[in-house]
């Protein structure tokens, strides 16, 4: 049977370079990094090398790079600390987050006396700038968290601008970058935020490892105690095959980045215009089909079928070999549906599949046509 994989932005391909890079490690570099003896000052190396590659690549300082298990760890570190430790009282958010971030707040807004607000959205998902800019006028010490792009429709959150309007209020801004990171490039020189999350198994590295970007001198605190490994910001041995991994994914995408995101542009917009002229009625979801203000890497279709046909679609595209989802990974098993088209679709729409299809370097147009086909059939 053909297989097919257009979901990378629930997780990408490991290149064969990562896969090779973390085999050599695991056989040749086996010390704990914490050990004195020349087997773990050699892991260590490894590791604080590895931190100065990726921070160069943000243009920020080494210690300013704290390695995580991924995403989710990075978020909640940020987020509990802010409160716990950095005397945050009001949250700004939005409803289509992430649920690292979302699920978060919902459990420290039952531990401490928090306020958590939703900024205002735009039928399409944006960020309504002059609502949050309305909510940053608080008097409470305030961190805004909001995702750069979003892992369901795309959207693109203008960083820079959110960031500044933080600084102008003095309050902290913390970013998910799970789904820009390794597909944009970030100058932190440039933009003015607090905290980012990343993880290393969406731009084609290993899962289990990621990062938390902590902006110097914010007394961020440790989530997990234990050992002074992070410079006491995360304990636990560090996962040095992975933490390497990381470093090696990072580096390939930002040094192929030019030649390849040219190829996964042309797979979305070959993408939309087959799906357009075979499926009349079909809708993008958000802004997904429009390039200046949604990633290149994901697409969110809306599909003109009955809602009896619809709950058994991605299985007949199971069955074919075509991997896609219906939203978040990380929800799949939830029978409430996508919490971000919850937000954004009609009571009507919602009543009609919606897919996600997400590409990357190794996806070709020959996939594509191979997925409409199945569509024509199956619809």
């Amino acid at each position: 049977m053909k297989q097919v994989y257009f979901d990378s932005a629930a997780t990408t391909v490991m290149r064969e370079e990562v896969i090779a890079k973390m085999a050599s490690v695991m056989r040749e570099n086996y010390g704990n990094p914490s050990s004195t003896h020349s087997f773990g000052r050699s892991a260590k190396s490894i590791i604080e090398n590895t931190r100065k590659t990726i921070a160069k690549q943000f243009n920020v300082s080494a210690s300013e790079i704290i390695f995580t298990s991924g995403g989710t760890e990075a978020d909640n570190l940020v987020l509990r600390s802010a409160v716990r430790d950095l005397g945050v009282k009001t949250i700004i958010t939005s409803k289509i987050e992430h649920h690292a971030v979302l699920h978060t707040l919902d459990q420290l807004k039952r531990e401490y006396p928090i306020i958590v607000e939703y900024v205002n959205l735009d039928v399409k998902g944006n960020i309504d700038l002059n609502h949050l800019e309305q909510l940053l006028k608080v008097p409470n010490k305030t961190l805004v968290s909001l995702m750069h792009i979003n892992n369901e429709i795309g959207t693109i959150l203008d960083l820079k601008a959110v960031a500044e309007l933080c600084k102008t209020y003095e309050a902290l801004f913390h970013s998910d970058t799970v789904q820009s990171v390794g597909h944009y490039r970030l100058d932190l020189q440039e933009i003015p935020i607090d905290f980012l999350a990343v993880s290393a198994h969406k731009f084609h590295g290993p899962k289990g490892v990621g990062f938390a970007f902590v902006r110097k001198k914010s007394n961020l605190k440790a989530l997990i105690f234990g050992g002074e490994q992070e410079r006491g910001v995360r304990a636990g041995t560090e996962s040095i095959h992975n933490i390497l991994g990381l470093e090696e994914a990072l580096k390939l995408a930002y040094a192929n980045l030019d030649e390849e995101r040219p190829h996964i542009e042309g797979l979305k917009r070959y993408f939309i215009a087959q799906l357009k002229a075979n499926f009349p009625g079909i809708l993008f979801n958000g802004d997904s089909a429009d390039f200046q203000k949604s990633t290149y890497t994901v697409l969110s279709v809306c599909l003109p079928v009955s809602p009896e046909k619809g709950q058994i679609l991605l299985f007949k595209l199971d069955l074919k070999g075509i991997a896609c989802s219906k939203g978040s990974a990380c929800q799949s098993g939830s029978s409430l549906g996508s919490h971000v088209l919850n937000e954004i679709l009609s009571d009507t729409d919602l009543q009609k599949p919606s897919i996600r299809f997400s590409f990357s370097k190794f996806n070709t147009k020959e996939e594509i046509d191979y997925v409409i086909g199945v569509l024509k059939e199956e619809i």
